[in-house]
């Protein structure tokens, strides 16, 4: 058998088709890596969600310390990490509503903390203008774009 090596032509037609393909691939791989990140950032506001909900249950049962003027949610997203006294419990334990608190996904700066991730609404501030204020009432991506279903991630 004979050796045979590759011409100039066959050589270019073979990058082109790998070209080709990479073009192809790469759209593929962006979809399935924004998909992913907005699967994280779905399961990190409803466990942010769910805990500060359980965080307003425990204040209204009086397992959590609770002024007549305040409104019962956390005071801030890390009250809901370090947990809060049980004034119920005879023994003065710590109620925990989150393990750690999970960051946005979507934020690629390493320096910030979880907690800054996020944007916080507090129970006085309208669904329209979310405001920071003496609670935390709800949650949301500081993300700018827009999520794969056409509703832009600070409405999730």
């Amino acid at each position: 058998m004979r050796e045979r090596g590759f011409t100039l032509v066959e050589l270019l037609v073979t990058v082109t088709i790998v070209a080709i393909l990479s073009l192809i691939a790469m759209p593929m791989v962006q979809l399935v890596s924004q998909r992913n990140k907005e699967q994280e950032l779905r399961t990190a506001l409803w466990q942010i969600r769910k805990a500060i909900d359980a965080y307003k249950q425990a204040a209204d049962e009086g397992k959590v310390e609770k002024a007549a003027d305040e409104s019962g949610y956390p005071k801030s997203l890390n009250d809901l990490v370090n947990g809060m006294e049980n004034k119920k419990d005879p023994k003065k334990g710590k109620i925990y509503f989150l393990r750690r608190l999970p960051r946005d996904p979507f934020v690629s700066d390493p320096d910030a903390s979880a907690d800054q991730t996020w944007g916080k609404r507090s129970y006085e501030s309208g669904p329209e203008d979310p405001q920071e204020g003496d609670d935390v009432f709800d949650v949301y991506p500081l993300t700018d774009g827009v999520g794969l279903n056409g509703i832009p991630y600070k409405e999730w």
